[in-house]
């Protein structure tokens, strides 16, 4: 399907069959970049400072966590409906309007003192943010050569992979350096650049009413109710204790309910706004299918390692952060690499080696212990770094190779949902697997230690005798002496239950090697041929 010709967007230069791409065919590729970078900073640059958030605009830690969740459930609604608005208004002027008030709902943000209008302004990022990363990837597919793709791509992907990990670094240092609301400031001078940037590289275009008004409508009401619900349910659900909540049993149907209107679109509208038609190709489906497993990968390590470092160690948010930030270190190492291996080796060797990676390194953190600490986690986080490099940038790459240039804008929308979707799908089984095995590992660590345990007694024994050299207070001390027995084996259930979580990521990332067969290198990079045509 991509290897044969297929008609450029109007005004993109670079997305002929010329050798090399303009000056302003690399200006708009750096605008589309500097867009997505912001927006995926911003998914998790809150979850540090969310504590002084919280504390200033007076919100409790349960409705706390809407500050992250009202950004991911609007991100997840804008991401399929970017291809759409983009027809509708033109390029430029979409991209142009989003980031004029991704300005505005970032500056809402930061001058919030209240819940409701906090959440108001996350919402609105989230929207706005949320085209910026499809549209990026449009950007590349229609401006540059298939020759130069693989460089577009690479940077793409190197930005995917670090937005998440930046964000709770720089959003930590931020809160605890400045100030929190420069969480939220800091988006002023990049929007600015970001503005100039769009201007120079992109050409002006006129919007296109008839594609509004004719629209798919009742796609776009399907995929706006089921999937901000979906969030909702797979963000809360295991809060809320699943389906003895009502809430979630409502949530649950509304979503039911959006994806059968989305099913009946696909039949009904001439251009339904999600074009599942586009999984019939089974290059294309079988990149969605892994980058769904990849996107759970990557959020729930984001995820799992932070918890253990803070829960386990001890670690504050910025010493977990430069502990994540280790992954990255394969990704700058690798970039000016990464172009060549994607043109001289087939994708399913690099996707392959790049999965088996990264299930290495979560069969790594296995073994981990109640003393293990920032530094056992070194290898495990670098052998993570090249994994996730190895298997997204070829997947990138893949997604847009195995469709025409016509349908690329809706295959990077069903991408870049699938991957976030699979990173709250993932986060939601996480989070039931380690309330559940915690809770059992718990149990039968308590049940080993009987009152005729020798062990349980030493240990109390002896706490209560340290405890009483400290205070001289020997009831106090035998009190402290169980609660400090209790606290261990609480540690030592959850150093269990993290075992098992990266064992089952481990098993998951395998079990989608199969799939990666099914990929197929595109022609004019088969052999290391840098052709300019298809």
């Amino acid at each position: 399907m991509a290897d044969t010709p297929s008609t450029p967007h109007s005004g993109a230069p670079g997305a002929g069959h010329g050798e090399r791409a303009s000056a302003a065919d690399w200006i708009a590729v750096a605008a589309g970049a500097l867009g997505a970078l912001m927006a995926t900073l911003d998914i998790s640059i809150t979850n540090s400072a969310l504590p002084q958030i919280q504390g200033e605009i007076g919100a409790t830690g349960t409705e706390g966590t809407w500050i992250s969740t009202g950004y991911l459930m609007s991100e997840i609604v804008m991401i399929p409906l970017a291809a759409w608005l983009t027809r509708v208004f033109g390029l430029r002027n979409f991209l142009l309007a989003n980031a004029t008030l991704f300005i505005l709902f970032s500056m809402m943000c930061g001058f919030s003192h209240s819940l409701p209008v906090m959440i108001i302004g996350r919402i609105g990022q989230g929207f706005t943010g949320g085209a910026m990363i499809p549209t990026a990837q449009t950007i590349i597919r229609t401006r540059l050569p298939r020759s130069q793709m693989p460089i577009g791509m690479t940077v793409f992907g190197l930005i995917v992979l670090l937005g998440p990990l930046l964000g709770p670094v720089v959003g930590g240092w931020l809160a605890e350096n400045i100030s929190w609301s420069w969480c939220f400031f800091i988006n002023l001078p990049v929007s600015v650049a970001l503005i100039a940037l769009l201007i120079a590289g992109l050409p002006a275009d006129k919007p296109h009413w008839h594609d509004f008004i004719n629209a798919d409508w009742i796609g776009i009401v399907g995929l706006s109710i089921g999937l901000s619900s979906l969030t909702v349910v797979l963000e809360e659900g295991q809060r809320k204790q699943w389906f003895e909540s009502s809430e979630i049993v409502w949530l649950s149907v509304i979503t039911a309910l959006g994806f059968v209107l989305i099913g009946i679109s696909q039949f009904v509208a001439k251009k339904p706004i999600m074009r599942l038609s586009l999984l019939r190709n089974l290059r294309y489906a079988s990149v969605i299918v892994i980058v769904f497993a990849v996107g759970a990968g990557l959020y729930c390590v984001a995820y799992l390692v932070p918890q253990f470092l803070s829960l386990i160690a001890g670690y504050n948010a910025e010493q977990s952060g430069a502990v994540m930030l280790l992954s990255g270190v394969p990704a700058f190492l690798m970039m000016p690499l990464l172009p060549r291996l994607l043109g001289k080796f087939d994708f399913r060797v690099l996707v392959i080696a790049g999965l088996l990676c990264f299930a290495g390194s979560c069969l790594l953190d296995i073994g981990l212990t109640a003393q293990s600490v920032g530094h056992d986690f070194v290898w495990s986080q670098l052998l993570r770094g090249a994994g996730q490099m190895l298997a997204m940038m070829p997947l990138n790459q893949a997604s847009m190779a195995a469709v025409s240039r016509e349908e690329s804008g809706d295959a990077a929308g069903l991408y870049n949902m699938a991957r976030n979707l699979g990173g709250s799908v993932g986060l939601a089984i996480i989070g039931t697997i380690i309330d559940r095995r915690n809770t059992f590992h718990d149990a039968a660590i308590r049940e080993s230690l009987s009152a005729n345990s020798v062990l349980g007694q030493e240990r109390i024994a002896a706490n209560t005798a340290s405890g009483f050299a400290q205070t001289g207070d020997m009831a106090y001390a035998k009190l402290r002496a169980l609660g400090q027995l209790a606290a261990q084996i609480q540690q030592q259930a959850a150093v269990i239950t993290f075992s098992e979580t990266f064992y089952v990521l481990a098993i998951a990332l395998v079990a989608c090697i199969p799939l990666a067969l099914l990929l197929k290198t595109p022609v004019s990079q088969a052999g290391g041929a840098q052709s300019s045509g298809h």
